[in-house]
């Protein structure tokens, strides 16, 4: 599956992305633990904290096109450094804010922005740039799971740090260990043998967009996108609530999104792997449609920390492996000069409905005292995913390597 990592700089250039990509991922999908306590020591309330991180939820998909952009005309390098410092920032800064407006701009801004410029768009454009065709899928596939490796480590993490030295604590040790990630950026940006190079034309990126935003399958792609980042931002931002709901400890929550990240390693890699034989349109649908089929199971099942864990397990499976077969679609549609931006764009679909997940189950809970709605909904878009994305034009595996 990894074998056409084997080069000594293919690897690094990976490994590298995937590190980064653990660091800015592991901290933004660990925020959710977070919530209860900043309520309980601020006195913010739950809809107020999850407008705020709702706005993160679209505020990192919004930064990455502008990112993947900027990166595109003048290299990865000082976008990468300057989206680690900025995420830094946004959690250093966070323990002194003492209203929703405030956690808007620690978390729903600046937070979001950092996390945004150093996440999908940015490093596999970078990552594309320097790597061979054949490696371009497995690569995609690590880099992915170096953010659910992120997850699975920060989340226990930062939940023993929040039990051992407070949420405060918890959010400065989270900046420091952003900070660590600066070096990997030389690696990952450093010129290797082989590197895909450029020559800027006026216009191109302009006209890039404008041809891609005219493409159907294109526009499928943002639709199925979006019900992905409705599902994992509801569950990233929600499932301690749904938790505590079912009256068992904290500790279920961190080791639930634990598990998430341990099962997307693998799920990212299976798919970094079926990228290469199979088309991805059908490796989408089945995602989308086994997220259907494991929420109907859930609800159908007795509220115990076993079904937690086996949910987790299963949902993490899929959680963000639809990004290598994403990327790939994009890529073979419109090739790999504006894959950062193009990409971006797909994923600012993907937090629109990240937008909708965060903030509707804080209304959800606030209005009816459960998530009921908010799991009918998801079992609903994960069926329409499923079907949207069959339609979506891509030649066989086969055909697509015999042209290349």
């Amino acid at each position: 599956m990894l074998r056409s990592l084997s080069r000594p700089d293919v690897l690094v250039v990976t490994l590298a992305a995937a590190g980064i990509m653990m660091v800015t991922m592991g901290s933004r999908q660990s925020l959710g633990l977070f919530i209860g306590p900043i309520e309980a020591t601020t006195g913010m309330g739950i809809a107020s904290i999850s407008l705020a991180l709702a706005i993160g939820q679209f505020t990192w998909g919004a930064i990455q096109p502008v990112a993947g952009a900027v990166a595109d005309r003048y290299g990865a390098r000082a976008v990468l450094i300057g989206g680690l410092l900025i995420l830094a920032l946004g959690s250093a800064i966070t323990p002194f804010v003492t209203s929703g407006f405030g956690l808007m701009i620690s978390l729903g801004l600046l937070s979001a922005m950092g996390s945004g410029i150093g996440s999908f768009s940015v490093l596999i454009g970078a990552a594309a740039q320097r790597l061979p065709l054949e490696s371009r899928g497995t690569a995609s596939g690590v880099i992915n799971a170096g953010g659910s490796f992120g997850q699975f480590v920060f989340a226990p993490i930062l939940q023993k740090l929040i039990q051992g030295v407070g949420w405060m604590g918890a959010m400065w040790a989270m900046a420091l260990m952003t900070l660590a990630a600066l070096p990997l950026v030389g690696r990952l940006t450093r010129p290797v043998e082989g590197q895909v190079t450029h020559v800027h034309e006026e216009g191109g990126l302009k006209r890039a967009v404008g041809k891609a935003m005219t493409d159907r399958s294109y526009l499928l792609l943002h639709a199925g996108f979006f019900t992905c980042g409705f599902h994992i931002a509801f569950l990233v931002t929600h499932l301690p609530g749904e938790v505590n709901l079912c009256g068992l400890p904290p500790a279920v929550a961190s080791w639930s999104l634990a598990i998430i990240g341990l099962a997307n390693i693998f799920g990212s890699l299976y798919a970094g792997s079926c990228v290469a034989k199979y088309r991805s349109k059908y490796v989408l649908a089945a995602m989308y449609a086994s997220r259907a089929v494991l929420i109907a199971l859930y609800l159908m099942a007795p509220r115990t920390e076993l079904t937690f864990y086996l949910f987790a397990a299963g949902l993490g499976f899929t959680w963000l492996a639809t990004v290598p077969p994403t990327a790939a679609i994009v890529g073979k549609l419109f090739g790999i000069r504006y894959l950062a931006t193009l990409f971006g764009l797909t994923l600012l679909s993907h937090q629109i409905g990240g937008f909708l997940g965060a903030y509707l189950g804080g209304l959800t809970i606030s209005r009816f005292g459960d998530f009921g709605w908010m799991w009918y909904a998801d079992i609903a878009l994960a069926v329409l995913a499923a079907v949207i994305n069959l339609p979506i034009r891509e030649a066989p595996v086969e055909a697509k390597l015999a042209i290349a």
